[in-house]
């Protein structure tokens, strides 16, 4: 199995209480493609850091190989939420992935 996992910070004005709107829409858009993509086992996003965070978002998920999250980063349901619902409010993208 391969761990998927990245946090992203907010662009500054939809950071704090402006960001509510907008971190939900990350999480029910990411959270959304469970059993759309071939190869996805889990999906999850955490929107609610503690203060002592430096990021606004995390996802976690998980898939069955390499080749599958591959197929995940090109897949037409992945590409729609990241370009409409991460990639226009985020400020910067850290990503981890790892075999497990």
């Amino acid at each position: 199995m391969v761990k998927h996992v990245i946090l992203w910070t907010l662009k500054e004005e939809y950071r704090g209480e402006n960001g509510a709107a907008v971190k939900a829409g990350i999480k029910s858009g990411l959270e959304g493609l469970k059993g759309q993509i071939p190869g996805l086992i889990d999906i999850k996003v955490n929107t609610d850091p503690l203060a002592s965070s430096n990021c606004d978002v995390m996802l976690d998920s998980c898939f069955e190989d390499e080749a599958s999250l591959k197929g995940y980063s090109v897949h037409p349901a992945h590409v729609e939420v990241a370009n409409t619902k991460v990639r226009p409010f985020t400020a910067s993208r850290t990503c981890m992935d790892y075999e497990v």
